[in-house]
């Protein structure tokens, strides 16, 4: 029984080789795609797209807990928030290049040969030594597996690796903290500067026409029955996605002057009328 088990760990089938070289490929592009795209919410996107590949590997080698943390960690989480600070903080191409820590491309030029070199000696040592299958990694369990593998043997790349996550969350907030080179306005001068420029003083109206439509498409009505331009998004109307309700306001505006009308032309025929009218007025 251990020759078969032995040949299984050491060969690879086609469904994995298949898995392997279209992800592998498709996780590739998307790091490049991280590297060399001009928009930062692009990259956050391939780079995103990257960690899931990789979460697919994980899964599809035994190694269970990694998948999940991946995906729920890193990608849902971390990288998540990463796009959605550069959505809402706004980085662009136009940023300053000036280094200002003097030596950092050279110093980063060595980590990453250092990694390289790194990579290069665990691919080495995988392929050339004996290994265990996935079957024995995973008598007990792939977490307790992996647990016994960190808090043991591991035990000090693992603190050192959090020790530098720690380190570059808090450059992250540096990078990314500006000061402020003027005053901030106060309420006073902002309203003050609105009335000099002659800008809409009071709150915009609410869209909508009357009490008898809220939606956001529909233009409000002014007092002559006209639509107002101010109660609706600039947005949609440059979509050209706005309701016309106007002509249908104008038409029931019409109706009641001229029930109005037809009142008062009944009340100055009848002077019996007239007199009830003018009591009451009074």
């Amino acid at each position: 029984m251990t020759a078969p088990v032995e040949l299984a760990a050491y060969s690879t089938s086609t469904g994995e080789a298949f898995q392997f070289w279209v992800l592998g490929t498709v996780a590739v592009i998307g790091a490049l795609c991280t590297v060399f795209m001009k928009r930062a919410v692009h990259s956050a996107l391939c780079l995103a797209g990257t960690m899931i590949i990789l979460a697919v590997f994980y899964l599809a080698n035994g190694a269970y807990f990694l998948g999940v943390v991946q995906i729920v960690v890193y990608t849902g989480a971390i990288m998540m928030l990463f796009l959605f600070v550069v959505m809402l903080v706004g980085v662009t191409a136009a940023d300053s290049l000036k280094e200002t820590i003097k030596g950092q491309r050279w110093l980063a030029l060595l980590c990453g040969l250092g990694f390289g070199i790194l990579l290069v000696a665990g691919i080495g040592n995988a392929s050339l030594t004996e290994f265990n299958g996935l079957a024995q990694a995973n008598a007990n369990g792939n977490v307790e597996g992996l647990a016994a593998l960190i808090f043991t043997k591991y035990v000090f790349a693992f603190e050192i690796t959090g020790a530098l996550l720690i380190t570059a969350t808090v450059g992250a907030m540096v990078l990314t903290h500006r000061e402020r080179t003027e005053r901030a306005k106060t309420q006073r001068e902002l309203a003050e500067e609105r009335v000099r420029e002659g800008k809409h003083l009071p709150p915009l109206p609410a869209p909508g026409v009357y009490a008898r439509h809220n939606a956001v498409d529909i233009a409000g009505l002014l007092p002559d029955g006209t639509p107002s331009e101010l109660t609706v998004n600039q947005t949609l109307r440059e979509r050209g996605q706005i309701r016309d309700v106007s002509t249908e306001a104008l038409n029931d505006l019409r109706a009641l002057e001229q029930r109005a009308e037809d009142r008062l032309e009944r009340t100055e025929r009848d002077p019996a009328n007239l007199e009830r009218a003018e009591e009451a007025s009074k």
